[in-house]
């Protein structure tokens, strides 16, 4: 088979449908963990939960300069949206911070910072897809993913959260770091994405339309 006759399938593979098949008919109470819903604000739950699965959720875009400088992480990639808010205060720190990501070169990042498109207080989840994140090499290939979310995009269920999605035709939804236990059931983080997942709260869009 040709290579253009492979690509050609592969494209077809991964456009979208035609037309969006309808979700299932369910009773949402039955999908609900009660205990991972109890207490607190909406943020409050998810930070809980997102904790609890090895992430980071910070409050501060100076908490993150603390977190990278400590462990040495100089050199990574901000969404342009994001420069004014997060990038600049990171550059002035010392970091290297680049608006644009270099895909041939993509060992030399050790952070991605990206908005997130949502996320789950249910499950701990950051929803990501490629309407709202400005690279999605960026936000799966370095070993430092932060995704910049604010307090009004998280949904309280896992179902509000599916009924929210858009018609993107990649969504990535990120609980806690990369891991996997194939090998002996041994729990090991950062292998086939990020091996820290940070959540940071910040109201970017205000300092946007300022």
């Amino acid at each position: 088979m040709s290579r253009e006759k492979i690509l050609e399938k592969v494209r077809a593979a991964v456009s979208r449908l035609p037309h969006q098949v309808e979700y299932p008919t369910y009773e949402d109470a039955m999908l609900h963990s009660a205990p991972r819903l109890q207490g607190g604000t909406l943020w409050e739950m998810f930070r809980r939960n997102f904790c609890a699965v090895n992430g980071k959720t910070m409050d501060s875009v100076a908490e993150l300069v603390t977190f990278l400088q400590a462990n040495r992480w100089q050199r990574g990639y901000c969404d342009p949206m994001l420069m004014d808010s997060v990038g600049n205060q990171l550059a002035a720190a010392g970091l290297q911070v680049e608006s644009t990501y270099d895909r041939e070169n993509y060992d030399a990042y050790q952070f991605g910072i990206t908005l997130a498109t949502s996320a789950v207080a249910e499950s701990g989840s950051v929803v990501l897809d490629d309407q709202h994140t400005s690279d999605r090499l960026a936000a799966l290939s370095p070993w430092v993913h932060v995704a910049v979310l604010r307090e009004e995009q998280i949904h309280r269920t896992i179902p509000e959260a599916i009924a929210a999605l858009g018609d993107s035709p990649n969504i990535i939804w990120c609980t806690g770091p990369s891991k996997t236990a194939d090998v002996e059931g041994i729990l090991i983080e950062g292998v086939h994405g990020p091996g820290e997942q940070i959540v940071l709260r910040h109201a970017w869009w205000d300092s946007i339309i300022a």
